[in-house]
């Protein structure tokens, strides 16, 4: 869950700020949520800085603060209709040990289209620890202005030892509204992702709400 399907644009001077909701439901997680909040600036036309937090809650616990981090992207251009970024973070884990992510962002953008892939790969700061890969993707049409439809996904690749093991997976429908008339932009995302693979040894799918607010 908190999982973002991030474009490979950088917009400079331009401030974003996001809070998405996502609630585990059915199975034996369910009622379980993340609250993540976020906050990103375009230094320039190819960089961004941000920092972005999240809030997780069980059920029949309280709301506890899981993780605190700062991130960046580097827009590097464009190959074969494809804009290429990287991202990086650095997570402070309250609870157990700070965690590296890095991603390749792909967006391919064609009149009313859009798809993005983020393909992920993540380590604990634990010389253990393997490099975790992952996937994130979303492609949507605007079928009337300013509201889009399309589909939704993400999920795990397990690591270079053992990749594409029995692994957690999610898919499905979601919406995107952009409203304008506030002064900011403003879009406002709903959707519901089915649990497949291991995923459904826990839950039957994924609520997902975001609203994100640009300056």
């Amino acid at each position: 869950m908190g999982t973002e399907v991030y474009g490979a644009s950088v917009n400079a001077g331009e401030l974003e700020a996001e809070t998405r909701y996502d609630r585990l439901a059915g199975g034996a997680d369910d009622g379980e949520d993340v609250i993540q909040i976020e906050a990103s600036y375009g230094i320039s036309s190819s960089f961004s800085l941000g920092i972005q937090a999240e809030f997780e809650k069980e059920p029949g616990a309280a709301r506890k603060a899981e993780e605190l981090g700062v991130e960046a992207i580097w827009a590097l251009g464009r190959a074969g209709g494809f804009d290429i970024a990287l991202y990086g973070e650095y997570e402070i884990v309250f609870d157990g040990t700070d965690e590296i992510e890095t991603k390749l962002l792909l967006q391919h953008r064609r009149g009313p289209f859009d798809l993005r892939l983020n393909l992920i790969a993540a380590k604990e700061l634990d010389s253990s620890e393997r490099v975790e890969l992952g996937y994130a993707f979303s492609a949507d049409y605007e079928v009337f202005d300013e509201i889009r439809l399309g589909v939704q996904g993400f999920g795990e690749l397990g690591g270079f030892d053992r990749f594409l093991p029995r692994a957690e997976h999610f898919i499905g429908p979601v919406a995107k509204f952009e409203i304008e008339a506030l002064g900011p932009e403003v879009e406002l995302e709903a959707g519901y992702l089915f649990a497949l693979g291991a995923a459904r040894d826990d839950t039957k799918g994924q609520l997902r709400i975001g609203l994100e607010f640009e300056f």
